[in-house]
């Protein structure tokens, strides 16, 4: 069933837990997303980044209702999101789709025309009842690959965070606090507390960006610190083309892209059950 991102973190909040929040660059990564949640019985996100697009992967305008159609039709609430907007015709293309959640990024303007541009946001998708992620502070660079483990980052102030939800509407927030996208070079150092301030502070959910690569441990802190959805996908694309590298006969890439997408399910089943505490 399709949701949007509020009626999706009101369930997180009400568990105490956070909602898996997963690309699906092609039809394989859907179905894997799908068919896990569904296994689970677990509500979750889908996303298409705007990234996918500029990297020649997938075409909103061609995947966008491709996701949409198999969320409707999925036995558990999803919500289909597009993910990383930095351009508001781009965001306006995906609530036009149909999308029932945008993120748009402004985190590399400044603080001001964040804000401009995050209230335009907020307005656009008023008009089609979809909800509307932010961020404040900085994860790093977005290119796969590229992490980190935090260098280069810039946190999140939880007053600065109040200020911004305030201003904006939003119905998310992304905050920095230690992670970043891709893959890890160094194990993270997440700031717990610093979660903890932000939430204090504002009265939406928290988002967390660079799931991927986490530890359990650390999963199961920043959900109790307060953060309700976690972006993951660079470990669950290395697990479906790690089970295509093992394939002893590759002839068909049918048999490949439906192992790769087995690998992706089981993967995404056990990062849900430690976001949902299973």
């Amino acid at each position: 069933m399709l949701l949007n991102l509020k009626s999706i973190m009101e369930l997180a909040e009400e568990k105490n837990i956070a909602i898996g929040t997963f690309n699906g660059p092609n039809f394989e990564s859907i179905k894997a997303v799908i068919n896990a949640a569904e296994e689970l019985d677990q509500p979750v996100v889908l996303t298409h980044a705007q990234l996918h697009e500029d990297w020649g992967l997938c075409r909103i305008d061609e995947i966008g209702p491709i996701m949409l159609f198999m969320a409707k039709k999925a036995s558990v609430p999803v919500c289909v999101h597009l993910d990383h907007g930095t351009d508001l015709d781009y965001v306006k293309k995906g609530l036009d789709i149909g999308f029932t959640s945008v993120m748009y990024d402004g985190s590399e303007l400044s603080l001001e025309q964040n804000v401009e541009n995050t209230k335009k946001v907020v307005e656009m998708a008023a008009r089609t009842g979809a909800s509307v992620e932010a961020e404040v502070g900085s994860m790093g660079a977005r290119d796969m690959g590229k992490g980190d483990g935090g260098e280069g980052s810039i946190y999140t102030d939880p007053d600065v965070a109040k200020w911004f939800v305030e201003q904006t509407g939003v119905d998310a927030l992304a905050c920095a606090f230690g992670s970043v996208h891709g893959l890890y070079m160094k194990e993270p150092k997440l700031d717990f507390d610093l979660i903890r301030r932000i939430k204090a502070k504002i009265d939406v959910p928290i988002v967390m960006h660079g799931g991927s690569g986490v530890s359990d441990e650390d999963y199961r802190n920043v959900i109790k610190a307060g953060v309700r959805k976690i972006n993951y996908y660079t470990y669950m694309g290395k697990a479906g083309a790690n089970a295509v590298s093992e394939m002893k006969d590759k002839t068909y890439f049918h048999d490949m892209a439906h192992t790769a997408e087995l690998a992706m399910k089981e993967n995404v089943k056990r990062i849900i059950k430690v976001f949902s505490n299973l």
